[in-house]
């Protein structure tokens, strides 16, 4: 007996979508992404708060500020943790939902090639630090669009969007370096909330 062209059609969609889940992470979560976005957006206005609104200043004697760079460096690790923490909790939540595995060949190699690029670029901020600070904002956001690129041929391709406006955001900010910590607000912050909320509403509701 032959299948009718519905039961068909609905066959090759449920073919697609297990190959699609053996080929892609495809349980990022959007409140994951808008919470890291919010956690970006505190620490810009801690560390604003901290250099009493003088970000261009700060740039001018990065190496004799020791103690700020230090609070700052902490305060970009704590925004980091909390992402972590938060991209891990609901992403989990979201795979146990879709029944797929959190950890897999699949996350694996997503994760290898959003490291590799973060990994470098780390490296060569340290370099910035002592050459051109000021270029240090401009260049995480770069970095981490292009390990979003990097990393969106196994995940959703939405993700490669985000590093797009990530990249061209670290662009405009290292022609204006003395805003770098506005446009790097923009990029963690505002950026991450319209993803993580367009991610929520177009996948997870």
């Amino acid at each position: 007996m032959h299948s009718s062209p519905d039961q068909q059609l609905e066959d090759l969609h449920e073919i697609r979508s297990l190959m699609e889940r053996s080929s892609r992470f495809i349980s990022l979560s959007g409140i994951s992404g808008i919470c890291a976005g919010a956690f970006a957006l505190i620490g810009a206005y801690v560390a604003w708060q901290y250099l009493n609104h003088d970000y261009a200043g700060f740039l001018n004697n990065v190496l004799s500020r020791i103690p700020a760079l230090w609070f700052l460096a902490a305060v970009a690790s704590g925004v980091l943790l909390l992402s972590l923490v938060a991209g891990i909790f609901f992403t989990t939540r979201n795979a146990k939902r879709k029944g797929q595995n959190i950890w897999d060949n699949t996350s694996r190699n997503l994760l290898v090639n959003l490291f590799i690029p973060l990994f470098v670029g780390a490296i060569f901020c340290l370099v910035l630090l002592y050459h051109a600070p000021e270029l240090i904002a401009p260049t995480t956001l770069i970095f981490y669009g292009l390990a979003l690129i990097n990393a969106s041929k196994y995940t959703l391709t939405d993700i490669r969007y985000l590093g797009f406006f990530e990249i061209i955001t670290g662009l405009i900010a290292s022609i204006t370096p003395g805003n770098g910590l506005f446009f790097w607000a923009f990029g963690f912050g505002v950026l991450h909330i319209i993803y993580g909320s367009i991610m929520y509403f177009k996948y997870e509701r």
